[in-house]
């Protein structure tokens, strides 16, 4: 079987089977821009330019203030969090009921992993639902094919899954060992980790986690800030009777991962490339 490799924002991937290529496609992984190539290709061609290889159709991108909704790159986190949550309304946009559907299926499986009475079991299983409830939300942003299915997703990479969420754990909770900020300052230079395994699966879990705190320097107070604006709604909720959390949930996850997508750099290829 044909094997690919990709460049996605400045970086190699692959090999990679062309059925995997074609569902990070879907996935909105791969945008047209993106550099590929395979045995037999004289260079590295955008994928939009290979024939029959981008022909998966996503629904449209939007745009928030001139900001482009898509798979297309970040601002470097220049964007501030007010327009992070205006696209992430506009994102939702007549698409609530997906997003809604997948965080009570995802809430629902957590709440029979619970009642299994093991913290063995919510060790084991943390890891891999909140990887597949990153991909899917990411999948959401990047005018891909979300499915519902995409839960189980991180079952497929289980061991940087299940590794990263322990490695996280212990971090934090020996940071909290010292003081309460410490933990705080920890938790969120590792708050990127899943959402870099999502977008490159041979990553092992230190160096998503490393990559998590390079990302995330400078950025810390500014996630921070985002998750009190999100904190003062779900006070709010809490005059709904909870109601209003079906509506939250949602929107803090695409919220929150507008905030990764926008931490990447602009896009920029340099198509003057070898083959291999």
């Amino acid at each position: 079987m044909r094997q690919w490799h990709c460049l996605i924002g400045g970086q190699k991937y692959g090999p990679v089977s062309e059925e995997d290529l074609r569902a990070w496609i879907r996935q909105g992984r791969i945008r047209p821009a993106d550099m590929v190539w395979a045995d037999g290709m004289d260079e590295w061609t955008a994928a939009g330019s290979v024939p029959g290889l981008f022909d998966v159709a996503g629904p449209p991108s939007v745009q928030v203030s001139g900001v482009k909704v898509s798979p297309s790159g970040g601002t470097g986190g220049q964007t501030p969090n007010w327009e992070l949550n205006a696209q992430a309304r506009e994102v939702l946009r007549g698409r609530w009921g997906l997003a809604i559907g997948f965080c009570v299926l995802f809430y629902l499986v957590n709440i029979g992993v619970g009642a299994i009475g093991s913290n063995i079991a919510t060790l084991i299983l943390s890891g891999p639902l909140q990887l597949g409830m990153v991909i899917f939300f990411l999948t959401f942003i990047r005018a891909g094919q979300p499915e519902i299915g995409m839960l189980f997703a991180g079952f497929k990479n289980f061991g940087n899954a299940l590794a990263a969420y322990l490695l996280m754990t212990v971090f934090v909770f020996l940071w909290m060992l010292l003081l309460i900020i410490p933990g705080i300052i920890a938790a969120l230079a590792y708050s990127q980790t899943f959402y870099l395994l999502a977008d490159d699966p041979a990553l092992g879990p230190l160096e998503a986690i490393r990559r998590s705190r390079e990302i995330m320097r400078g950025y810390k107070w500014k996630l921070f800030c985002l998750g009190m604006r999100y904190l003062c709604w779900s006070l709010l909720c809490l005059l709904t009777f909870g109601i209003g959390y079906i509506f939250l949930v949602p929107y803090m996850s695409v919220g929150y991962a507008r905030f990764y997508d926008d931490l990447r750099p602009p896009l920029s290829v340099n198509p003057i490339l070898n083959g291999g």
